[in-house]
């Protein structure tokens, strides 16, 4: 079905849009993504109490690990001093004969002369340390364990609201964006998010916790060396803060390039034989290639510039490591630190740095996941149709007294399509619409169901506005077969059964007897169980159309909408779904849209169509001995040949271009 949309590339759905420059609004996003974490904040405070515990555990250990090794190298000291003297002797000793440094580190040790290494003492600082340990990464797997199940079902929340939102949005919006942009967005964005989250909302919780730990002990320790280590800080904000400047657009062009190169390949190759057939393989393969350049760049520039992160912060944290050794070296041998605090302190020299590293390369993270989060965002911020009244007047059940009353219409503001257009159709009659393309024959199937709204007149259900009705109420009154079929990967049965789901068996095999699907189902190796795939490609054209047939059938509306929908099967088919629909049109309003004129012979009412006005109205005799439009287009299908003016598309609907929706 046409709606008027641009079309573009060989297999047109809309043509690619641009690539963004840059993620328009990256801290209103970041903090808008992480507002749908607001329904766990009790387990979130969970998480940051977890952390805090398990950080507060992991810092500890490097201090009292620090002691054990007071306690080894104080012990392999006192083995080198005679046994019975006092500490303060063997100090003095070193002075008198001129050994300073050694009296100066000596003083800051606790040691006895002779007394070896207290393995006992060494031996509850180890169990210590071990017990630290364990009980530090028990509290940080809980946290993670906690923290994923509320990023998981944050992007369940996510995910159904994008559902939910799709349902909202008016037909307009599915006419100008691709389908392949658009499950880009549902899908590759949305687990682009959820691995963003998992990935690095933990990993911030605990290197922020850990650097405020690591610099509080390195503090306590040395108040110098932790002056060394916070020199990390200003480079490391000032590298991620040039880098992200640049990652940030690059990863924006990266999500939209895939949305993109996505839009190819589902419109490439869901019209794969129609490529084939008109030999555009190579301009496809063309297309592709100049796309999938495109995200190649954008994807390759945006690892490459965020991966500059971590290296950066890796040589930076050495360079710090280096003057932490010879600073600290200098304060052990002047007697100011032991040397079990200067190993503890580059240990935490290197969790101080470790953290810095880990939070700037989370940037690339951010700027990806935030990037996908805009666009999904986007699609949550799109126009929605507008609301149905409530409460909405409704039509009597057996309603079926159809009118439009001087119904004005126009898909775009600058090019009228239907103007002042009045019609009636009463329950039991047939109406049929022909014109040229472009006229306005589907569109009429548009205002009809609702999926668009007219702009000025009304479309009455028995004296009800529908525009006042719920679009639930008018379109369950609405039965439709189209030209183009539509069948869900499923059983038969199932897509039969689409049309009213709480049909029975029985209900399901008249219908499928009466579109005739029944004669060809048993010669199916499962009959009505056969599984059918996306494609119904196991199924032929004309198959698939009966199948759709038989849904309407079983929908029972009380308007039934056929758009061309026996043009994809053979001359004796059409013959017997024409007698079934004289059976389904008793006492319903049925309204068929056709080219093939042959098909709308016994119509009670055919309207001509040009340029979005119904030129002539009539039988088919009577339209017949009118000689005028219906004549001219009844003379060109069966009669006369077609000459370069009957092909002109102007002379076809005067008024209209090519590519006007039907």
């Amino acid at each position: 079905m046409s709606h008027g949309r641009p079309m573009g590339g060989p297999m047109g759905r809309g043509g690619p849009q641009a690539p963004v420059q840059k993620a328009r609004n990256f801290g209103p996003s970041a903090k808008r993504l992480l507002g749908t974490l607001r329904t766990d904040l009790p387990r979130l405070i969970l998480v940051v109490v977890f952390g805090v515990i398990s950080v507060a555990l992991t810092v500890t250990g490097p201090k009292v690990l620090g002691e054990g090794t007071n306690i080894i190298f104080s012990g392999f000291i006192s083995m080198q001093v005679p046994a019975g003297a006092t500490k303060q002797e063997v100090i003095d000793g070193l002075i008198a004969s001129g050994n300073q440094e050694q009296a100066d580190m000596l003083s800051a040790m606790a040691f006895t002369p002779g007394a070896g290494i207290d393995f006992e003492a060494l031996s509850r600082i180890v169990l210590a340390v071990l017990a630290i340990y364990v009980f530090g990464s028990i509290f940080g797997w809980l946290q993670a364990r906690i923290l994923n199940g509320i990023v998981q079902r944050a992007m369940h929340r996510l995910r159904m609201q994008v559902e939910e939102k799709i349902h909202r949005l008016p037909l307009a919006y599915f006419d100008r964006v691709q389908r392949g942009e658009l499950l880009s967005r549902v899908t590759n964005d949305v687990d682009n998010i959820g691995q963003t989250m998992q990935q690095t909302l933990s990993q911030v919780v605990v290197s922020l916790l850990t650097v405020i730990g690591v610099l509080t002990m390195m503090f306590i320790i040395s108040p110098l060396l932790a002056v060394i280590a916070l020199v990390t800080i200003p480079l490391t904000l000032v590298i991620t803060m040039l880098v992200a400047r640049r990652s940030q657009k690059l990863f924006a062009q990266q999500w939209k390039a895939t949305g993109v190169v996505n839009a190819r390949v589902e419109e490439t190759f869901s019209g794969h034989s129609i490529v084939k057939t008109f030999g555009r393989q190579r301009e496809a393969e063309e297309l592709f290639r100049a796309e999938n350049e495109d995200l190649y760049r954008a994807s390759f520039g945006a690892q490459f510039v965020s991966g500059i992160i971590m290296p950066s912060m890796m040589f930076i944290g050495n360079l710090v490591y280096v003057a932490i050794a010879v600073v600290g070296g200098l304060q052990v041998a002047g007697g100011l630190m032991s040397i079990g605090d200067v190993q503890a302190f580059i240990q935490y020299s290197r969790q101080f740095t470790q953290p810095l590293s880990q939070l700037g390369s989370m940037a690339n993270l951010l700027q990806s996941g935030v990037a996908s989060a805009e666009r999904v965002f986007e699609l949550l911020d799109e126009t929605e149709q507008e609301p149905d009244d409530d409460p909405a007047p409704t039509a009597p059940d057996d309603a079926g007294h159809l009118a439009f009353e001087d119904v004005s219409f126009r898909y775009s503001p600058d090019k009228p399509l239907i103007d002042g257009l009045s019609l009636a159709a009463t329950p039991g009659s047939t109406v049929a619409i022909v014109g040229p393309t472009g006229a306005g024959k589907t569109t009429l199937v548009n205002l009809v169901m609702r999926f668009y709204d007219v702009d000025a007149g009304a479309i009455t259900l028995d004296g009800v506005d529908t525009r006042r009705m719920t679009r639930d109420d008018v379109r369950s009154r609405t039965g439709m077969v189209l030209q183009d079929t539509w069948l869900f990967a499923g059983t038969i049965r199932e897509n039969i059964a689409y049309g009213r789901p709480s049909a029975t068996e029985e209900e399901i095999v008249a219908a499928a007897t009466a579109a005739y699907v029944d004669r060809f189902v048993h010669a199916l190796p499962d009959g009505y169980d056969t599984m059918l795939d996306d494609d119904a490609a196991n199924l032929s054209v004309g198959e698939r159309q009966l199948v759709t047939i038989a849904r309407a059938f079983l929908a029972d509306p009380r308007i039934l909408i056929l758009d061309e929908a026996t043009s994809s099967v053979d001359t004796r088919t059409e013959l017997l779904i024409q007698r079934a629909m004289s059976r389904l049109r008793e006492d319903r309003t049925a309204f068929v849209i056709a080219h093939r004129l042959s098909t709308i012979r016994d119509a009670d009412l055919i309207l001509v169509m040009e340029d979005g006005s119904i030129v002539e109205q009539g039988d088919h005799a009577a339209l017949l001995a009118t000689r005028g439009a219906y004549w001219r287009l009844y003379n060109a299908q069966f009669e006369a040949p077609l000459d370069d003016e009957d092909l002109s598309p102007v002379s076809a609907a005067p008024g209209m271009s090519p590519d006007a929706p039907r």
